[in-house]
């Protein structure tokens, strides 16, 4: 085993990391994480903190799944690869699908396409949305809409249609025939509305505004994440899906729901499209799907536009789309040992509980510390701190005060995610009511570091 000293200087020298500047690394080398257990991680100096993170909104079940490991060694034992390209396939990856397909009946979804990982599973949607209309000949759908403040990976395509301009500027120009509408942000929104249910509508009727400028026969799709994860867990009213899914059903546009990060109980529900009692016309998935313990993701597609492709021109509804990995078989493994598991343990129900928990706990801490201008939740084990330098006018908290608090955060016991001006937190489903407690007062020690 290599020490810390060659390790952190390697690191700097060899390793760019995703998300950073490449000269940070020198400047202020990061936590090297060495072992963790389930809800905590340790890192190379033998600090062992609770992980609020869940890896990166990924290790639903924790890091000590048994049934997850034992899948995975067992797959690489009796086929560690092959090929799912049309013409061969292999057992775990159907069966996997026949287990998706039921698991999310509810939301008529009927078929899966396989993937490496959350932007895979995105630039899926996006090309298939695009071949869907030109199946129906409807050659002209090709533009897409999205939401502001979004996050849908980091491929062209899921670039295009992020909301966030820190991950689109340094990339530019991205697709063409990209829009984006308000997102239902009431603690910062272009309408001064601070009212959830009314603003929902007032993005709806963004929504429609931009659909009716740009022509309806010109737009493929729309895309969102039912909670907006990256952009801060913007909760929108319980009301602005369903109106949205009536809206693209109106206009003949497919509904993308991005679950990557709201799939497989997070939210406090398998999905985020049956949290709020939509059926999506296609879903992306990753992360929970096994838990991090192996690439993967998947694209579910529903029925109706299944039946399009399958019954469509023989040229036309090819797909000419896929990956190396897709349906890799150890991936579809440990993707049914996670979905096994998440079941067996019902953990849409812990992160119902525990969720409510640290809610309460963070509107505790925004009654009692002014930096802390907006705190959002409540549903599963999501949560956002937005904070603020002067509540007033609204000031986003600075960078350097921002990089104090997550040290100080850590130092207390607990590892949580910097967004900008957010403190961001996705603890794995099977966080106990002590570890919650423990990422609560954690964060109000480094609160205290804010406020003197």
């Amino acid at each position: 085993m290599k020490d810390s000293n060659f390790l952190q200087e390697n690191n700097a020298r060899h390793l760019w990391h995703p998300m950073g500047h490449p000269g940070t690394s020198i400047e202020n080398p990061p936590n090297i994480i060495s072992k963790a257990q389930g809800s905590t991680i340790t890192d190379y100096d033998g600090n062992t903190v609770v992980d609020g993170v869940g890896g990166l909104w990924c290790v639903n079940v924790g890091y000590s799944c048994e049934p997850i490991k034992k899948a995975i060694i067992q797959q690489m034992d009796q086929l560690p690869y092959y090929s799912a390209f049309a013409g061969t396939t292999n057992e775990p990856a159907i069966e996997l699908s026949y287990e998706l397909c039921e698991m999310f009946s509810e939301e008529n979804m009927g078929r899966a396409f396989f993937t490496s990982g959350g932007s895979d599973s995105v630039e899926t949607a996006l090309r298939l949305a695009r071949q869907y209309h030109k199946i129906n000949g409807a050659n002209g759908r090709t533009k897409f809409l999205s939401l502001k403040k979004g996050y849908h990976g980091t491929h062209f395509g899921g670039a295009s249609v992020n909301g966030n301009s820190r991950f689109r500027t340094n990339y530019e120009p991205l697709l063409s025939g990209c829009f984006h509408i308000p997102s239902p942000y009431t603690y910062r929104n272009p309408f001064n509305e601070t009212d959830p249910e009314r603003l929902a509508d007032l993005c709806v009727a963004a929504a429609v505004d931009e659909i009716e400028f740009q022509g309806p026969d010109t737009i493929a799709a729309f895309i969102m994440e039912p909670i907006q994860g990256a952009g801060g867990v913007i909760v929108p009213h319980k009301s602005f899906m369903k109106k949205m899914r009536d809206v693209c059903t109106k206009y003949g546009i497919l509904m993308i729901a991005d679950e990557v990060i709201t799939g497989f109980g997070r939210i406090g529900d398998w999905c985020g499209s049956r949290h709020w009692g939509v059926k999506p016309d296609m879903m992306t998935m990753a992360k929970g799907i096994t838990s991090a313990y192996f690439p993967f993701g998947a694209c579910m597609i529903s029925e109706n536009v299944a039946q399009v492709f399958e019954q469509g021109d023989p040229v036309l509804g090819s797909i000419g789309h896929g990956y190396t990995y897709s349906a890799h078989p150890v991936g579809a493994a440990a993707a049914l040992a996670c979905i096994r598991e998440s079941q067996r343990l019902q953990i849409q129900k812990s992160a119902k509980i525990r969720g409510q928990q640290l809610f309460e706990g963070l509107k505790t801490l925004k009654s009692k510390y002014s930096v802390v201008g907006d705190v959002r939740g409540g549903h599963g084990l999501m949560a956002g701190i937005e904070l603020v330098s002067n509540q007033q006018n609204k000031t986003p908290m600075g960078a350097d005060n921002m990089a104090k608090l997550s040290a100080k955060i850590f130092k207390s016991g607990a590892m949580v995610r910097i967004g900008g001006h957010n403190i961001l937190l996705s603890p794995p489903l099977i966080i106990t009511e002590g570890e919650t407690d423990q990422v609560l007062n954690a964060i109000e020690d480094g609160l205290k570091t804010l406020t003197g």
